[in-house]
């Protein structure tokens, strides 16, 4: 069975996987205390987590979204965004999000309904103290998505989710 939570302490505790979706901690801690964080558990093991943040104006951004090794390619990153969609729908009416010009993460967010809304030149060099790579690819620009929320939902749902 797998099962979302909501973390409200200790959020550091989940560092190592926070750092798969974001790659330099500096970064990752400049968000973490402000949002919501989310952890997908298959049993008793963590499998993903995720971070948004209320940006304000009705908009929430998914700032991280990791998935351990062990459990990429099997749908979990996908039902963690549905599960934040429909937790959030009604309280807000946009999803947005940034992600660096790569073959594995744009194709993704597409796919899961994501459109491209426009690109920040150089992000990924000016902000971070090493050279990102994706897919073999150098990171440079990040690309902006967004997704409209549905109002057909309510809010303030369980925050621990069964799915499957």
């Amino acid at each position: 069975m797998i099962r979302i939570y909501e973390i409200t302490s200790n959020k550091t505790d989940y560092m190592e996987l926070l750092l798969l979706g974001d790659e330099q901690e500096e970064m990752i801690m400049k968000y973490l205390d402000r949002g919501r964080l989310y952890v997908m558990k298959k049993d008793d093991t963590v499998c993903a987590v995720c971070v948004v943040t209320d940006e304000g104006d009705f908009t929430l951004e998914l700032k991280n979204i990791a998935v351990a090794e062990q459990f990429q390619r099997q749908g979990l990153g996908r039902e963690l965004i549905l599960f934040i969609e429909n937790r959030f729908a009604g309280a807000f009416r946009k999803l947005i999000l940034g992600t660096g010009d790569s073959p594995l993460t744009v194709p993704f967010y597409e796919k899961c309904g994501f459109r491209k809304c426009g690109v920040i030149k150089n992000f990924f060099i000016d902000n971070y103290d090493h050279p990102i790579y994706e897919a073999g690819v150098q990171l440079c620009d990040m690309i902006c998505f967004e997704k409209e929320l549905s109002d057909n939902y309510g809010t303030d749902r369980e925050v621990i989710a069964e799915i499957r």
